[in-house]
């Protein structure tokens, strides 16, 4: 447990201040850390250290790299609200020239993703030339889930972060997870140009989630399923982290015959069909699934969407519960 003695020893240095600031404003990797405060990452990362031995901030690996974030807001919520009290009097010179430099550090993400995406858009347009546009995916998945306000929404192999993007906004806390770091950092550098604060991004994979069960609200498999070895297994972990009521949607294609996509995009599965994804939704617990069909294409984009049995409760005036 963490003491207030830990927190304020974890503070009582200039450029822990500083990082801690920074970190209120993104997730940040060490790297980048050193690049805002003009200082060694090896002197960055001791300094990550203690904040870390504090509860006031996170780390965690991607690849060779090492991203940090807040810790949690029982430790770090009390500590912002002074240094916000304290900067409304006199704002710290420090900070302000440390977020000019942190948008520098913002255009480089946005200028590498950039370049990312010009670099492989050929792929992509040769994948979605296939099916239905994609505003037409999105506008569907969008009309199944309702909008309705929900908890906690996790997005399973998240790429680019275009779910997060899409339905962060409906939900309180919002996670992307992918085994991919540098599809992470394409993320990062998305959401954060979009504006969305409430997605965390964490390197993972589907068929070892990281959230506890019953965590989760929402779960989305968008255009994920067809690159895994066994699909069901992915299914039942994305089932694992859903409450009772939560739900399951998936994206996908139905079943097809384009073999080429095996080896030019290393498709392991050519498609689904509907028996094929009931059976593996009812063997995790779940609903038969709502089916949504999407032709316009060579390969017609399948919706299922699938409710975890039982149902959450809600509490009642009298102080009894109801089925939510």
């Amino acid at each position: 447990m963490t003491l207030p003695l830990d927190i304020f020893r974890a503070l009582a240095d200039a450029t822990r201040l500083r990082i801690l600031q920074l970190l209120r404003s993104m997730e940040l990797s060490v790297g980048e850390l050193a690049q805002v405060l003009g200082q060694s990452q090896p002197r960055v990362s001791r300094h990550v250290k203690i904040l870390c031995d504090a509860g006031l901030a996170e780390r965690r690996k991607e690849g060779s790299w090492v991203f940090v974030a807040l810790g949690a807001a029982k430790a770090v919520a009390p500590v912002a609200a002074a240094l916000d009290a304290w900067a409304a009097d006199e704002p710290d010179h420090w900070a302000v020239a440390d977020a000019a430099r942190l948008a520098a550090v913002r255009a480089d993400r946005a200028a590498s993703a950039a370049a990312w995406f010009e670099t492989h858009a050929g792929e992509w347009d040769a994948i979605r030339a296939l099916h239905v546009a994609d505003d037409a995916v999105e506008a569907a998945m969008a009309d199944m889930l309702g909008g309705e306000q929900v908890g906690t929404l996790i997005d399973i192999g998240t790429g680019t972060g275009r779910m997060l993007e899409l339905f962060a906004g409906t939900a309180r806390t919002a996670l992307g997870i992918d085994r991919s770091s540098e599809m992470l950092r394409l993320a990062r550098a998305k959401l954060s140009e979009r504006g969305v604060g409430n997605a965390e991004l964490r390197q993972a994979d589907l068929y070892a989630l990281p959230m506890r069960d019953g965590a989760a609200d929402v779960a989305i498999l968008h255009h994920v399923l067809h690159f895994a070895q066994q699909p069901g297994a992915a299914i039942a972990e994305a089932a694992r982290v859903l409450g009772p009521g939560g739900r399951l949607l998936i994206a996908d294609f139905a079943a097809h015959d384009r073999e080429e996509l095996r080896t030019r995009d290393a498709h392991t599965r050519l498609g689904f069909d509907d028996a094929q994804m009931a059976t593996w939704f009812a063997a995790a617990g779940l609903a038969p699934p709502r089916i949504e069909t999407l032709e316009g294409g060579t390969l017609t984009v399948k919706l299922w969407l699938g409710r975890k049995n039982g149902a959450r409760l809600r509490a009642l005036p009298s102080g009894k519960a109801q089925a939510a």
